[in-house]
């Protein structure tokens, strides 16, 4: 036993000795490959504060939106039911009668007793004016509404059409050129028109003018100069520009058209009753 006590000692010994000489030798530990790390497979999870924050945020502008869409599809003349969101309202009943100034239960309960319906008349006032309708007066109310838009349309932007002409055009084309101004002007826009001198041309301004003038004389009763013929670049272009007649200038058109009628008609027939009385 003590030999093979002596014997594992010495074996033991040995290997210290090794080891020593190796690290000594060169100066460092061999260790074992390093193992990389694995990445995890799942995403960080956000912290829940985060989630609540964006949550919240993301329902208040979804809200917003989604009022200002009701607010732009409401109709003007419809009934709100029973959201109402005063508490106090001024009240008219389907006859037009003041019924003051009543509290939005009240209110509730006449409609369920009259089977009426609520409008809105005037949200400005304080309280805000509603007015108790039936179903067939909303309905007439509605169709007499489209029939004054149809009747006074809301004017549109009016856009603008550019066009540049030679002062050397030709007749042809400046015939064309103008059926295309008319068909502008017919559609209600501003035709802006500049007349530029012709390459190796000498002519005075006034020529730049009349083409502006032959143009407008083109459309009688239909067109007008809403900026008359002015110098532009140093001289060297006339621009003006044409609009639609309005309303007032259309009848006032017509009518000096008349009295010329009857006034040429006046003077023939003067002329031949005096042919007449010579023979």
């Amino acid at each position: 036993m003590a030999a093979l006590f002596l014997k594992r000692l010495t074996l033991q010994t040995l290997k210290k000795t090794a080891g020593n000489c190796t690290r000594r030798c060169f100066g460092t530990y061999i260790l074992p490959p390093t193992i990389p790390a694995r990445l995890p497979l799942v995403a960080p999870v956000p912290r829940l504060s985060s989630l609540m924050h964006a949550r919240a945020s993301g329902t208040v502008a979804d809200t917003q939106d989604s009022r200002k869409k009701k607010t732009k599809n409401d109709p003007a003349f419809s009934n709100i039911g029973r959201k109402i969101h005063e508490r106090v309202i001024h009240v008219l009943d389907e006859a037009g009668n003041d019924l003051g100034s009543m509290h939005r239960a009240e209110v509730i309960r006449l409609m369920a007793e009259r089977d009426l319906r609520l409008v809105k008349r005037d949200s400005g006032s304080e309280p805000a004016q509603y007015q108790l309708l039936s179903g067939l007066q909303i309905h007439e109310e509605r169709l007499r509404l489209r029939e004054m838009e149809k009747a006074h349309p809301k004017p549109g932007p009016v856009l603008t059409k550019e066009l540049t002409l030679s002062s050397n055009i030709g007749q042809h084309d400046l015939d064309t050129k103008s059926k295309q101004i008319q068909q502008w002007i017919e559609k209600k826009y501003k035709v802006q028109i500049t007349i530029k001198k012709g390459k190796n041309v000498e002519e005075p301004e006034h020529k730049m003018e009349d083409i502006c003038n032959k143009i407008l004389q083109t459309m009688p009763g239909i067109a007008t100069f809403l900026s008359r013929p002015q110098p532009v670049r140093g001289g060297k272009a006339v621009t003006c520009v044409l609009r639609h007649l309005s309303k007032k200038e259309e009848n006032a058109y017509r009518e000096t058209q008349e009295t010329q009628k009857r006034e040429s008609l006046d003077k023939e027939n003067r002329d031949n009753r005096e042919s007449d009385v010579h023979q």
